[in-house]
């Protein structure tokens, strides 16, 4: 039975409405002012809210307002009850994320059709939420186990010859096994990272409020970020002069710390999938009003097949190129590039060139 929140601060109306829900066989809650109808929203969570606009102490846009800033209720469908007086208010109300309006004097019909459709719409949303979580999952039971495992018996295997071996080995032998533990732990922390990662960014793809919010987020100047992790991931490698640089002093609709995790991801790759001594760029231009970012390796590259297939877990070439991973990085950085309202490209020529392109307003 679905629950519908009706608020409505004239009686006749509010209860002319709530008895034709009942009779509808929804189970109907009403609160007769604005205030009152936002604490039963949160308190009740209802699957469709109704709400007059023009109410005493606080209005129907008040109301919605506060319904899209409580993370509990910003996702339950909003359907305003109106005056013909107040249609000049329609775009308003639109942009503050009513999903429909009623015009006062409405018939039942007008008001069933309106919260079927209302109501159908989540409920698409909610399914096609709960198919990507079911992937999620399956992606998850199928790689996570096999990544976990492989960096678990390094470990083990390692810390088992310091166990057995520890009065034979010498000074720089230690290091050297203390220098892999250590390699492989960071290795299994960034693993983990990333899968909470990109399942928090899954979740994060069907709510449309949190991703407004987050494009609205604004980084004044990209440069000295992307400089900064990208001499990092150099010296990582032990590529210093391979690096070039060409960052310009560019605004971009993102947070650093996501700015951050694509360059970091991006040159990751870059560096891995590329013999030492060849060249890894990174440049940076602005283009009709988006900030553009390009990572260009001379490495194994990617065929066509490959690149429509970028996705989480997705791996290429394992047995190959005999590298480790979950191939999660191209999906987390092709994820947050289209959560923020932009583009990513690949381009690539196997065994020769590969050219990442994001796309972001700035």
């Amino acid at each position: 039975m679905k629950k519908i929140l009706v608020i409505e601060d004239e009686q006749a109306v509010r209860d002319t409405i709530v008895e034709i829900l009942n009779s509808e066989n929804f189970y109907t809650l009403s609160a007769e002012n604005g205030e009152v109808g936002i604490q039963m929203a949160a308190e009740f969570q209802p699957n469709l809210i109704l709400c007059d606009v023009k109410m005493p102490k606080l209005d129907g846009y008040g109301v919605l307002t506060q319904v899209r800033q409580n993370t509990k209720t910003a996702t339950i469908p909003f359907i305003f009850l109106t005056a013909n007086a107040d249609k000049i208010n329609f775009r308003q109300g639109m942009t503050l994320g009513a999903d429909d309006y009623l015009t006062k004097p409405f018939t039942h019909r007008e008001l069933l059709e309106a919260i079927a459709a209302r109501i159908g719409k989540q409920m698409t949303i909610e399914q096609q939420s709960q198919q990507q979580l079911d992937e999620l999952r399956q992606s998850i039971n199928l790689s996570l186990p096999h990544e976990l495992s492989t960096v678990l018996s390094v470990l083990s295997g390692l810390s088992q010859m310091l166990m057995e071996d520890y009065a034979l080995i010498s000074r720089a032998e230690i290091l050297e096994i203390a220098e892999n533990i250590n390699a492989n732990s960071n290795r299994l922390h960034r693993l983990v990272k990333n899968f909470l990662l990109i399942a928090k960014l899954e979740l994060l793809a069907t709510n449309p409020e949190q991703i407004a919010m987050l494009q609205r987020e604004l980084l004044g100047d990209t440069g000295p970020v992307m400089a900064s992790i990208a001499h990092s991931k150099a010296e990582q490698y032990h590529r210093e002069n391979d690096l070039q640089l060409d960052l310009a002093p560019i605004a971009a609709k993102i947070s650093e710390p996501k700015l951050k995790k694509i360059t970091a991801e991006l040159l990751d790759n870059a560096f891995k999938f590329s013999p030492d001594g060849s060249q890894v760029k990174l440049f940076s231009s602005c283009h009709q009003d988006h900030f553009i970012l390009h990572v260009i390796d001379y490495g194994h590259g990617m065929t066509a097949e490959q690149i429509a297939k970028v996705g989480a877990y997705m791996q290429f070439d394992r047995d190959r190129l005999e590298q480790q991973g979950t191939g999660l990085g191209l999906a987390i950085t092709k994820r947050l590039t289209e959560l923020h309202g932009g583009k990513f490209t690949i381009e690539s020529i196997p065994d020769k060139q590969t050219i990442v392109r994001v796309a972001l307003p700035c």
